[in-house]
């Protein structure tokens, strides 16, 4: 059995009629979900006050809710939410605007756990608050059953678009964070230096190998400097990393020097066996800035 969390994902980009099936909302629970909210909708002011009577207890009203004028708005906007709940029409404007909710709530920031609370509490106040005790205890049961069917369906797609939002947020800070750590510069003409701090993992050795054969290609220069001095672990699979992005530059036409190799990481490198070849290495990123002016045949005149 499907469990709620497999649900929400499956629920992407599925179509309405896809959807209704995936919830087993039927046509008959579409005209008790209506029927229901013929006894409710009357009484719309009250669940606002009921509602908002709740959510003032929570930290979210005095952070999202405290200016009156967009207290009015909000509440405005809650009521046609649920007025277009219990009508019931469930097509793509419908899971628009419920996808729409969802990026609402991650742009400003609101937690999904408060979203799910607030549901709940409104599921409580539809259901025991304003009901009027109109059906006979068979339908009731039935009705409210169609109502949270397609309360969780709702859920669904504000969960769905929430996370996609939150998931692209993150993902364009871990690319900014990863082009301002993998920062090549231009020393001198034809030389090039790039160093790495922290830890090298696949994703971030592809990153500087994009960055650094994107820079020798823009700027056709014959020397990298690949400083090391700043990296905190250096194991069998950083040496391979290292290695690949040498053989790339090379491939490129560009020398590639790797500076800043320890005493330790030196001794690491021997205990675990790892072959370098024919890369250029150096302790310092001095005596790597010398080898790239000879290479380069550049000349530094000292001022006096």
């Amino acid at each position: 059995m499907a469990t709620a969390t497999d649900k929400m994902t499956m629920c992407t980009g599925l179509g309405s009629a896809e959807l209704l099936s995936l919830y087993r909302l039927t046509a008959s629970d579409l005209v008790r979900i209506r029927g229901y909210g013929e006894i409710v909708r009357p009484r719309m002011d009250d669940f606002i006050e009921s509602f908002y009577t709740w959510l003032r207890t929570t930290p979210e009203f005095s952070r999202y809710f405290s200016d009156p004028e967009k207290l009015r708005s909000v509440t405005a906007m809650q009521a046609r939410y649920w007025v277009r709940f219990f009508e019931a029409n469930i097509d793509d404007s419908y899971l628009a605007e419920r996808r729409a909710v969802g990026e609402a709530h991650a742009r400003i920031g609101l937690a999904l756990q408060s979203y799910f609370a607030g549901m709940n509490i409104s599921l409580g106040i539809f259901a025991e608050e304003l009901y009027d005790d109109s059906l006979s205890a068979g339908e009731y049961a039935l009705s409210i059953q169609a109502v949270t069917r397609l309360l969780h369906l709702d859920t669904s797609l504000v969960v769905e678009s929430f996370s996609r939002i939150v998931n692209r947020q993150l993902s364009d800070q871990s690319r900014a964070m990863m082009e301002m750590s993998t920062p090549v510069t231009a020393l001198w003409d034809d030389i090039l230096m790039l160093p790495i701090v922290g830890i090298i993992d696949s994703r971030r050795a592809q990153d500087v190998m994009t960055s650094m054969l994107t820079k020798i290609a823009e700027t056709r220069s014959s020397v990298i400097i690949l400083d090391i001095s700043g990296v905190a672990v250096v194991d069998t699979a950083v040496a391979n990393h290292l290695i690949k992005i040498t053989k790339a530059t090379k491939l490129m036409g560009c020398e590639c020097t790797i500076s800043g190799v320890s005493p330790a990481i030196a001794q690491t490198m021997v205990e675990l066996g790892i072959d370098v070849g024919d890369i250029r290495t150096t302790s310092t990123l001095r005596d790597a800035l010398t080898a790239a002016f000879q290479q380069t045949g550049t000349q530094l005149k000292c001022l006096r």
